[in-house]
Parts: structure tokens; C-alpha cells; sequence
């Protein structure tokens, strides 16, 4: 089967570009060669899911037709939380409250063990704990905001309700009302992956960038891959960490959808008047907007998505965006001066129709698995991901594989 070539998934300079520029390298693949497990893609969920195997002693192979995290992890703006794109209710109204509660309590066990990881590292990710707002956009979305903070607090979630009087005294802005969260984080995710990688190759992980897969023959016990270069790679197990460029390789999945999304990065800030610990933001908009700091003290926001559009529309667009993001910025701190962006991107972002990511295998692909963290909450996704993907392939099985396979209703058919 011949794979066809992927997205042109971002434009515009990249600020994480620069806080590692000069990256542990590795070879292109030269030689035909066998394996366990070939996770094809060297982003946050590759990279996950490689470091995982290798350090349970799997002979492991990872590839990218790219360098390491090159791809959309360079475009993702690292944010971690337990929280969602669809909140709790909408959870359990979909999947019934035992599957909405267990999402959660998934993304927030990720966010932990991401911060464990990282301490691990050969390469630290600049992982920093920090509380989280939501807040109302408008008065009209305060009854829903109240009804999502009942449902968190009643299933345990670090969370209090913060009234508009409150928040006008803490922060340098006023909104109608706001759900206020602790133990979430942020990340710098290009460091994140190729410092897993980096560590991984201590357990014996083989690690090949530049190395394009071009199509694949499926035998009985095992998959043949052929790179580019026509060298062969023989695995007993595959997986595909290859983001929102697998819509185009593979398949259409019908509960993906592909968005185009925007974000910047500012010049750094001296003081964050009005910004209580530099907490995660974010909005009950949809599309919301969200921003973050980084550890040079900058600020980083994002979105103003749009539907997906051909890459061309989508970066003639990018202009305009970042000035949208920056005056959005400037409107929430005002005491900031002169905020400019020195970083700007536009990029293609992935989600799913009922709000959970894609893990797990498909009947059409034999001996394959999926790591398709979709959602704004990928680098959360891509570790839940790497435990259950670890698991089905060491143990034969995972209790939380079933709420997030590919098959689930009402999607129980992909369009090709």
C-alpha cells in the first residue's frame, strides 16, 4: 500500500525553534533492518509512545520524514490541563458519567505523570505547575460555567468558583465569572520530544530522522515498511504517531476534523501586573482564545481558528491574526506596554467531532496502532496514548482502550 505525502502543517517563524537549537541528531536509515515495534513520527506522541516501549526493553525503531519534532509539536503551545475543549458535562452527556468522569480523570494523571517524566529527562522541558482560569466570555455563558463547576467539584476536581468582583481584584481584567483550577501545567513540547527521544536511546531505542515511509505489505505475523531510499523495515507491531498528516497517509476518519489555527509569542515582559503566578488562560468562547508564559517571560496566546482551509488561505490570513492576538493580549493587561509579537504561526490544527482523542487499532490496518492525540489538549492525549498503546502491546490489553477507540458510535465507520 503506498502512502501519500502529508499536510503542510505550519508557517511562519516558530519561537521553540530557538530554545534548543541545536538538537541531539540522528541518522537517516541506510540499511534494511528488523524490530519490534516501528513508530512511524518523531512528535510528542511518537516520542511518547517510543520512550515508553524502550524503557520496558521493546525493541523499538522510530522514524520522521522530518527532523524530531518538527512537525506540529513545533506549533503546539505546550498548555496542560485536566480540563477540556469539551468540558465534563458535555462529557458525560455523550458518553454517560462513568466515561466522561474517567476522560478526566485520565488528563489529569497525564498531567502528573508528565511532570514526573520530565524530571527524568536528559534534556529538561521547561515543565512548570501551574492553576488554571476559565472564565466566562459573556454573561450568557455564566449558567453553563456554574453548571460545569458543580459538575467538576462533585468528581473531585481541584477547582473553586470565582464571582466577577473577585477576579476584577486579582487580575487586571473583569469577566462575569470564572472556574479557577490547580494542578495543571506548561511545557515546551519541542524539547519535550526530542528530550525523549534523546533519553530513550539510553534504553536502546533506534532513532532515524529524514527517514520518509512510502508504503507498507502486511504479512501474517508482521508488517513490512519501505522508507524512500527503498530500505525495508521489518516490525512485528507499527504505530502511527503521524498527527493530523494521517488524515491524508492513511484515511479520512469521520470523527476528525481539521481546523486552521493561529497563535504568537511576545517580546519578554518585565512584570505581569495583574496576572496572579502567570496562571493558564483560557474562555468558554468557541473558538477560545487561550495564553500561557513561558520560562523566558514571554507570553504566548492562540486562536482564532477557522475551518480548515488550503494552506495558502490559511497563512495569507496570518497577518491579520497576529494582530488580533496581540490587541486580545493587550485588552486582558492592559499595563503591559507595547506588546508586540516576536514569533508568529499559523497551523493545522485536529479535533474530533464527540471531543475525545483517537487511540487504539483499526481492522483495516493489521498489527498497527494509532496515536492520534486530537484535540486541544494534545500533549495530554499523546501520554495517555503511550500508556495505552505500551500496554496492548506488551500485555495484550488496557482498561481504558475502549473509550477511546477508533470505532466508537456513532463512529463505527471511517470514510476513506
Amino acid at each position: 500500500m503506498e502512502l501519500q505525502h502529508g499536510l503542510d502543517l505550519k508557517n511562519g517563524p516558530l519561537s521553540w525553534l530557538d530554545t534548543l537549537p541545536s538538537p541531539p541528531t540522528y541518522p537517516q536509515l541506510e540499511e534494511d533492518i528488523v524490530c519490534d515495534v516501528l513508530v512511524i513520527g518523531g512528535g510528542e506522541a511518537g516520542s511518547l509512545c517510543a520512550y515508553h516501549l524502550a524503557e520496558q526493553q521493546v525493541d523499538t525503531v522510530i522514524v520522521d520524514r522530518r527532523r524530531f519534532g518538527f512537525g506540529s509539536t513545533s506549533a503546539n503551545t505546550g498548555l496542560l490541563q485536566f480540563a477540556n475543549d469539551k468540558e465534563l458535562t458535555a462529557c458525560i452527556n455523550t458518553f454517560g458519567e462513568e466515561k466522561g468522569v474517567r476522560f478526566y480523570k485520565l488528563c489529569q494523571n497525564a498531567v502528573s505523570e508528565i511532570g514526573k517524566l520530565c524530571n527524568k529527562l536528559k534534556i529538561f522541558p521547561d515543565y512548570v505547575s501551574r492553576d488554571s482560569l476559565y472564565y466566562a466570555t459573556s454573561i450568557e455563558d455564566v449558567p453553563s460555567l456554574q453548571k460545569e463547576y458543580l459538575t467538576l467539584k462533585k468528581h473531585g476536581f481541584p477547582v473553586r468558583y470565582m464571582k466577577e468582583e473577585e477576579i476584577r481584584e486579582k487580575y487586571s481584567f473583569s469577566k462575569p465569572a470564572a472556574i479557577f483550577a490547580t494542578g495543571d501545567a506548561d511545557i515546551n513540547p519541542y524539547k519535550f520530544a526530542n528530550s525523549l527521544i534523546y533519553s530513550a536511546v539510553d534504553f536502546g531505542l533506534r532513532a532515524y530522522q529524514e527517514t520518509e515511509i512510502v508504503s507498507r505489505e502486511t504479512e501474517k505475523d508482521h508488517v513490512v515498511l519501505y522508507t524512500k531510499n527503498r530500505k525495508r523495515i521489518k516490525a512485528r507491531k507499527v504505530i502511527f504517531a503521524t498527527g493530523y498528516e494521517t488524515q491524508i497517509q492513511l484515511q479520512n476518519n469521520a470523527n476528525a476534523v481539521l481546523s486552521s489555527s493561529y497563535a504568537i509569542v511576545t517580546q519578554p515582559i518585565e512584570e505581569f501586573t495583574g496576572w496572579p503566578d502567570r496562571c493558564l488562560i483560557w474562555e468558554t468562547a468557541r473558538p477560545y482564545l487561550y495564553i500561557r508564559t513561558s520560562v523566558d517571560n514571554r507570553i504566548i496566546a492562540g486562536g482564532f481558528d477557522e475551518p480548515m482551509v488550503q494552506a495558502e488561505q490559511r497563512d495569507a490570513r496570518l497577518i491579520h491574526k497576529r494582530d488580533l492576538l496581540v490587541q486580545a493580549v493587550q485588552e486582558l493587561f492592559p499595563s503591559i506596554p507595547n506588546l508586540r509579537a516576536d514569533y508568529y504561526w499559523s497551523a493545522t490544527f485536529g479535533g474530533t467531532h464527540d471531543g475525545y482523542p483517537l487511540i487504539g487499532e483499526q481492522p483495516e490496518y493489521p498489527h498497527c496502532y494509532f496515536a492520534l492525540g486530537y484535540g486541544g489538549n494534545g500533549t495530554v492525549y499523546s501520554m495517555i496514548a503511550a500508556q495505552i498503546i505500551t500496554s496492548l502491546i506488551t500485555q495484550g490489553t488496557h482498561q481504558d482502550a475502549d473509550l477511546f477507540r477508533f470505532n466508537r458510535a456513532p463512529y463505527q465507520t471511517s470514510n476513506r
